[in-house]
């Protein structure tokens, strides 16, 4: 029998790859992370830019798994900042003393499945080559930033990033002119953020995104003591919601509600903290036209009410997709960031950008002079990080070739032809909609439970039927048939105007919407029915 460096290699050390080496640890498996960055963290690892932060409530965000960590740990702020969160996590990690567990530096190349030897090869960006029995990929959904595809974008000569690799050191915004290009998430952060510390600012923006209120405010020692009697009922509320969040949905219908009670019940949620406003809204404005235009126009009218300029908030609405069909933004001080003299927006549908030059970028219309460029210009999502790397699977099949034009999986957790392989947080999986870390603890926990029966039972092989991945792939389409977010142009539906071939905004079912109950009772039915659906073989 070959002798293998690892009976595991998980690959990223983010939140999902933390939890998932503490549950192989804890079961004597010899495992390892293999992690591109310098440290742990993930997207908080890499994300530093000015406004970073949770959109989830921070106690909804922590592992569950452990309740001394949940005694110990006090979140400072109801959506807890970037350095914050980063410290938290190490927190979690050098209280189970992980950090030894995991590589750092490590950028994964290839990884090819060796089927006459029933094992995973892994190629190394400092030489080296791994083996091991099976792979875990814990590399995030939002892990392979995007530029814009843009003329001259090496020749600026002042400084410019995408966010995601904002700079570890201070940045002195102070008296700068600075350029935003986005308009998105990220970009909503950063602009609320630095617009009051910059010299001047410019919004280079392709598409406005429907956003909405943080309402972040700081967790006082008392309130922190209460929310940690009430973690177990925090966490069911979580269970039950389709998001994963504490915001659970009105169950009311939308049209047995006066306009009166509907227009009472938006005033309230807007101004409450956090995602409220989209997901403890009616059901019916993901799924009907009418009831979604009447939250859309309503949501336009207090971002109207906001921005002085009337111009200005027009093009701030979004006209190409209703609100709450995608992942809705939060802000803070975005939409009044606008009613500053030294923030200028600029619309690319009307004066497209052209080319970046060595004193700035340059428009149909002029050119424009910065000292720092920031490009908050999106990810590769979801199936990204899967294609930056070689794997192939049985035969030399490519899980790039495969998923080129759409993507499918089984349970959003195993890939047919590619054995050996398991996704916590993969395409498809629950993990993609909801709130990502209790969609992560389920998906490592599922996936952590099936490797312990594959061992237990003397077995080295696993895969996904190709029966079972279409009937699995099949379900996650028809969801989107009956919500509106099969017309979104967003990273849920795998559209990217700055990936070559991402533009043309063709669904590619990246996401399982069916909500995250049904999703655990999916592959709990699965587990239940003997993992129905994947074969298993000894050596």
């Amino acid at each position: 029998m070959t002798n293998l460096d690892y009976e595991v290699i998980v690959i990223g050390a983010g939140v999902g790859g933390i939890y998932q080496i503490k549950r192989l640890v804890d079961l004597g498996i010899k495992a390892t992370v293999l992690e591109l960055g310098g440290d742990l963290g993930g997207t908080w690892y890499w994300n530093r830019y000015p406004g970073a932060r949770f959109d989830s409530e921070s106690y909804t965000y922590g592992y569950s798994f452990s309740k001394e960590v949940l005694e110990e740990w006090h979140w400072k702020e109801r959506f807890s900042g970037q350095p914050e969160n980063l410290r938290y996590l190490n927190f979690v990690a050098d209280k189970f003393d992980l950090r030894k567990h995991m590589q750092f530096n490590v950028r994964v190349e290839a990884m090819h499945f060796d089927d006459a030897e029933t094992l995973w090869r892994l190629k190394l960006s400092d030489g080296r080559t791994l083996s091991c029995r099976f792979v875990i990929m814990t590399t995030g959904l939002l892990s392979q930033p995007t530029l814009p595809r843009l003329e001259g974008i090496d020749s600026f000569k002042g400084r410019s990033f995408h966010t995601y690799y904002w700079p570890q050191e201070h940045v002195d915004l102070r008296g700068k002119k600075v350029a935003v290009i986005g308009g998105g998430a990220t970009a909503i952060q950063v602009i609320g953020e630095i617009a009051d510390k910059v010299g001047d600012l410019t919004v280079f923006q392709r598409r406005p995104n429907w956003s909405a209120p943080l309402n972040n405010s700081p967790i006082s020692e008392e309130e922190m003591a209460d929310i940690r009697k009430r973690y177990d009922e925090i966490f069911a509320a979580c269970a039950r919601s389709p998001g994963g969040f504490v915001h659970e949905p009105d169950r009311r219908g939308f049209y047995d509600v006066s306009r009166e009670e509907r227009l009472k019940l938006w005033d309230k949620l807007y101004d409450e903290p956090g995602f409220g406003i989209w997901l403890a809204n009616f059901k019916e404005i993901f799924m009907d036209e009418a009831a979604n235009a009447e939250i859309s126009d309503y949501i336009a009218e207090r971002i109207r009410r906001r921005v002085k300029d009337p111009k200005v908030a027009e093009k701030l609405i979004p006209r190409d997709h209703g609100f709450g069909i995608q992942r809705v933004p939060m802000e803070t001080r975005y939409f009044e960031a606008f009613n500053q003299p030294n923030v200028h927006l600029v619309d690319l549908r009307e004066t497209p950008l052209e080319r970046v030059t060595e004193k700035g970028l340059r428009t149909t219309e002029r050119e424009y002079a910065f000292d720092i460029i920031v490009y908050a210009t999106g990810f590769d999502a979801i199936t990204g990080a899967f294609d930056h790397i070689d794997i192939r699977g049985t035969g030399g099949q490519t899980l790039r070739d495969k998923w080129r034009d759409s993507c499918s999986t089984f349970l959003g957790m195993m890939v047919h032809g590619f054995p050996n392989m398991l996704m916590p947080a993969g395409p498809q999986s629950g993990s993609a909609s909801t709130n990502y870390p209790r969609g992560i603890e389920t998906g490592v926990d599922w996936c952590t439970e099936f490797l312990k029966r594959v061992r237990a039972e003397g077995q080295t092989r696993f895969e996904a039927t190709a029966e079972a991945e279409k009937r699995w792939t099949d379900h996650v389409v028809g969801m989107y048939s009956m919500m509106l977010m099969r017309k979104a142009k967003g990273w849920f539906t795998g559209y990217n105007s700055n990936v070559a071939g991402h533009e043309e905004g063709k669904v590619r079912y990246f996401v399982y919407n069916g909500g995250a109950p049904k999703y655990v009772d999916r592959i709990s039915q699965v587990a239940q029915k003997d993992y129905e659906g994947v074969v298993r073989a000894r050596a």
